[in-house]
């Protein structure tokens, strides 16, 4: 599974990355994790809010860091 995490860095980037990586744990699933942080990458992938969580290519979280167990029904 690929994850991207789109925004700048920030603690809600990181902390989004934690809790994708943790729910992708959890579930037992294997995962490459990406970072994107240039922010015409970003808007090229039609992200409007960071951060974000794109699964395989398509984005399923804008603005917000769910939970790890919250992330857990994108991932599964």
């Amino acid at each position: 599974m690929k994850l991207k995490i789109y925004g700048s860095g920030c603690s809600k980037c990181n902390l989004l990355t934690q809790h994708a990586e943790a729910a992708a744990q959890e579930l037992g699933i294997s995962y490459d994790i990406e970072k994107v942080t240039d922010m015409n990458t970003i808007i090229d992938a039609g992200v409007m809010r960071t951060p974000a969580l794109a699964v395989n290519d398509d984005i399923v979280i804008e603005g917000t860091v769910p939970s790890a167990e919250k992330l857990k029904k994108y991932l599964g």
